[in-house]
């Protein structure tokens, strides 16, 4: 009996054969985007010298709103991740999906750190 592989492993693939040709530098980070069922996760990755520049997430202690794994939750960390990559002093950034489609909750945090100042 053959098996399907499940949606995560298959998102993880995924996420490999686009990392291979996807890279960030200290000039122009990578925003990583990680997503579960209650969280969303943001960091700004500087891949040559493996350093993480910035991250937001819904766990923050600073975070504040009453559902965490809705759209509105999403724009909020949009926001948080773009004020900190300005504050570092990074205005363009390299967008890794993480190998999430471009809908939802992805999609909502991505346009919030646009409208934030980050430039994809």
């Amino acid at each position: 009996m053959i098996t399907k592989p499940d949606k995560n492993s298959v998102r993880r693939k995924r996420h490999l054969r686009v990392r291979k040709n996807l890279s960030g530098t200290a000039e122009r980070p990578r925003l990583n985007v990680y997503r579960s069922n209650k969280h969303i996760y943001a960091q700004l990755i500087d891949d040559v010298n493996g350093v993480t520049v910035a991250s937001a997430s819904t766990v923050d202690n600073g975070f504040d709103a009453g559902s965490t794994g809705n759209i509105e939750a999403a724009e909020k960390v949009g926001e948080l991740i773009a004020t900190r990559a300005t504050e570092n002093g990074f205005k363009n950034v390299v967008f890794d999906r993480g190998g999430y489609l471009y809908h939802g909750r992805v999609k909502a945090l991505a346009e919030a750190a646009r409208r934030a100042g980050l430039e994809f």
